[in-house]
């Protein structure tokens, strides 16, 4: 593949001898130097500007699509999560609680804030949305509602908007909010509106719409009996559109009576491991963001796929990842002189007519045999697919045939789809209750997407758990973990080491015992990304300095002493001899080759002519390694134009076969 670089002789870079095409990628100068374009349009034959837009490949978008759940081609199929919070701005919301606490409107901004952070970190394509309302200035689209203040509208998060939230915090937070917004009349009916027409104006496929509701008045119209109809009649009127409304209800003196008015507003429960409508109110930040955070994060499927289970009998199912590595986000280049983002285009031209190519005149080759078997793209996409999506069980098995060593990969949890299929909740139901009867998984072959290779699957039944509480600790349904080819098993030969005397063993056993704890992996944070991200924070925002982070997966010396006491030097003596020095340990002499000692070189595997051109005539010749090619090309004198297995492949070829 040519570049073109920032120099402007293009013509002498896109000659090339010996191709009938050359890959030309044209970086920043079609969106930051449009000064260029017409040079680089004559250099490679005048090509129109239309014709670039029309049959141009972006190597970033093929980027983001490997990157994983989070790419752009995620979205495309799951759509994205919206989030509206409706905030009171009426003047009890202000007051500030007892022993200096935080009033309700500060704890709110700490909570909106924690959750623009997490959105920019976790998932930063999801939008998110500020309004206020009970406020005595007004601003909405074309201000049609009084008293309702769309402070952020629905849009992505970013630092310009935590900015905006952050100087909303605190005294001079209330302050410039008294001047900015102001309290007045309530008319929680026209904020809904509002809210309604921030969800009709988005373009975009949205898979989940939340609204959460911030007060501390349990009647906010103050017994308005016409406004408390107009305000459950539009809040009806959002749930019927996918809408789920919430209550975040706060602290107020007297206590919070959520059937006087909100239950009649606020969505019922999806399902029974939601949070549900909480009847206590509030009263700690803590709280507070944990409950926020309880109803914002939203389980996303990583695919929906039919688990079939024999001739026109389909069950509509649910993909889920329960484990997944949190790495840090990708770089993005920028232009150094504007710090605009770049993007490489990449077109391919005939090298002798400079004439752009289209996909269709672009076709795949593979040499076999000596023969070059040249493939349509159809023809590609056709050996690529093996099968549509979808789960096919094959059968069952005990569940003692599933062994410690299959588990190659983090399962993936499997939940039935009512709204794909009806029935499918029941009759999964009922397949996961007699596999746990049998004690068996089911075994299925799994095609996740489009040209997925298919893999082997185990079914694993789990069961449901509640805690003493009756709220759903662990939720029903198959847990799959991906099966190994054969390929993938090896045998290898264990280390031979000495092995320890049953008193180690016993003290080893103590030791192991005093040092136990309950793991729980919420409990401990990366401490690389927890810096980078707040790194990138304080650069964002334009802070001081960056928030220390507390590095949690350090040992605790002094408490693992204080456990073990004088085990450790017991230990010591049980296992190391009284001479034994570990920091005066001298270093072994490395013995001559002439003593026999030395490190003997593994014998160079050569390889007959006749034996080559058997193997080229058979179409084996890739079954050699690549050093043993290379020693065969060094042996009969080929010369090769690179060192991949293919070209030594093609150089042993074209000579033998000449």
């Amino acid at each position: 593949m040519l570049k073109l670089k920032r120099s402007l002789n293009l013509k002498n870079l896109v000659k090339v001898d010996g191709d009938d095409t050359a890959e030309v990628t044209v970086s920043h100068f079609t969106e930051t130097r449009p000064d260029l374009l017409g040079e680089v349009n004559q250099c490679l034959g005048t090509v129109p500007m239309a014709e670039w837009n029309a049959y141009y490949h972006n190597e970033d978008e093929d980027e983001e699509q490997e990157e994983g759940e989070q790419s752009g081609e995620y979205y495309k199929l799951t759509g994205r999560d919206s989030l509206v919070f409706l905030v009171d701005a009426s003047r009890e919301m202000f007051v500030k609680g007892e022993d200096g606490e935080p009033s309700n409107f500060d704890m709110t901004m700490e909570a909106v804030r924690s959750v623009y952070t997490s959105k920019i970190i976790s998932s930063d394509r999801d939008l998110v949305a500020l309004v206020f309302y009970g406020t005595e200035q007004s601003k909405n689209p074309k201000d049609s509602f009084k008293h309702v203040y769309v402070y952020h509208d629905l849009d992505e998060p970013g630092a310009k908007r935590v900015q905006d939230v952050d100087a909303l915090r605190g005294e001079k937070g209330a302050q410039l909010a008294a001047e900015t917004m102001g309290s007045g009349e309530t008319s929680l009916g026209d904020a809904l509106w509002c809210c309604a027409n921030l969800y009709s104006d988005i373009k975009l496929r949205l898979s989940h719409k939340r609204l959460m509701i911030f007060t501390c008045r349990d009647e906010p119209h103050g017994g308005d009996s016409v406004k408390d109809r107009q305000a459950r009649t539009k809040a009806s009127d959002l749930k019927e559109t996918g809408v789920v409304i919430d209550l975040m209800h706060l602290m107020k003196p007297g206590g919070f009576d959520v059937a006087r008015f909100f239950c009649d507003v606020v969505s019922p429960p999806e399902d029974e491991s939601e949070l549900g409508l909480q009847m206590e109110p509030c009263g700690k930040l803590e709280d507070l963001k944990k409950r926020v955070r309880a109803k914002e994060q939203k389980k996303r499927t990583m695919a929906r796929l039919n688990l079939i289970l024999g001739e026109g009998l389909n069950v509509a199912v649910g993909l889920y990842a329960t484990a997944v590595k949190a790495t840090k986000p990708g770089s993005i280049k920028l232009y150094r002189e504007t710090n605009e983002q770049v993007r490489s285009k990449t077109r391919t031209f005939h090298t002798q007519t400079g004439s752009l190519l289209l996909p269709s005149e672009i076709k795949k080759a593979q040499i076999y045999g000596k023969k070059m078997i040249v493939l349509e793209r159809d023809e590609v996409d056709t050996i690529k697919r093996f099968d549509d999506p979808g789960l096919l069980l094959i059968g069952f098995k005990p569940m003692e045939k599933l062994k410690l060593h299959h588990h190659i990969r983090p399962a993936i949890f499997i939940y039935p789809e009512e709204n794909e299929i009806k029935g499918s909740a029941c009759l999964f139901s009922a397949l996961l209750t007699k596999c746990r009867e049998k004690n068996v998984f089911a075994l299925c072959r799994c095609i996740s997407r489009r040209n997925y290779p298919p893999r082997f699957v185990a079914l694993v039944p789990q069961k449901e758990e509640m805690d003493e509480g009756r709220v759903q600790i662990t939720p029903p349904g198959f847990n799959a973990f991906s099966l190994p080819y054969a390929d993938d098993l090896r045998t290898l030969d264990p280390p031979q080491c000495p092995r320890a005397s049953q008193p180690q063993v016993d003290m080893m056993k103590q030791i192991v015992s005093k040092l136990r704890f309950k793991y729980r992996s919420e409990a401990f944070e990366n401490p690389v990304i927890q810096q980078h991200y707040r790194n990138l924070e304080a650069l964002a925002l334009d802070m001081v300095a960056p928030e220390e982070t507390d590095d949690l997966i350090m040992p605790k010396v002094e408490q693992i002493d204080q456990r073990l006491g004088p085990l450790v030097q017991d230990f010591k003596d049980l296992v190391y001899p009284a001479y034994y020095n570990p920091d005066n340990k001298p270093a072994a002499k490395r013995k001559t080759a002439d003593s026999g000692g030395g490190a003997e070189k593994k014998p160079k595997v050569e390889v007959s002519e006749d034996e080559l051109k058997a193997r080229v005539q058979n179409g084996t010749l890739g079954k050699l390694t690549v050093s043993v090619l290379k020693e065969a090309c060094k042996q009969f004198g080929i010369r090769t134009t690179g060192t991949k297995k293919q070209e030594l492949i093609d150089a042993v070829t074209g000579h033998l076969g000449s």
